[in-house]
C-alpha cells in the first residue's frame, strides 16, 4: 500500500500528488494543458530540488503565498 500526498487539486485535471513508495518517490503532474507527468526521486532532497526549481519564486510574484502552500506540502511528505 502506498502513501499518497495532495500537494494541490484545482480540479480533477489539474492537480500534484506525490505517492511514497518505500524508499521512491513519484510526483504525478496532471494538468489540462500537458496531461500527465510522472517524476521519480530515490530521496526527499532530490525531490525537494525538484519542487523549488518548478515552482520558483519569480513565476509566483504577487501569489507568494499560495508557492509557500505548495512547497510546504512538499516538505510534509
Amino acid at each position: 500500500m502506498f502513501k499518497k500526498y495532495e500537494i494541490f487539486k484545482t480540479d480533477k485535471y489539474n492537480m500534484l500528488t506525490v505517492e511514497v513508495q518505500g524508499k521512491t518517490l513519484v510526483v504525478r503532474d496532471i494538468s489540462d494543458q500537458w496531461g500527465e507527468e510522472c517524476f521519480t526521486f530515490v530521496s526527499r532532497p532530490e525531490m525537494m530540488h525538484w519542487a523549488e526549481n518548478r515552482f520558483r519564486a519569480d513565476q509566483y510574484v504577487g501569489r507568494e503565498e499560495e508557492r509557500e502552500n505548495i512547497i510546504r506540502a512538499f516538505k510534509e511528505v
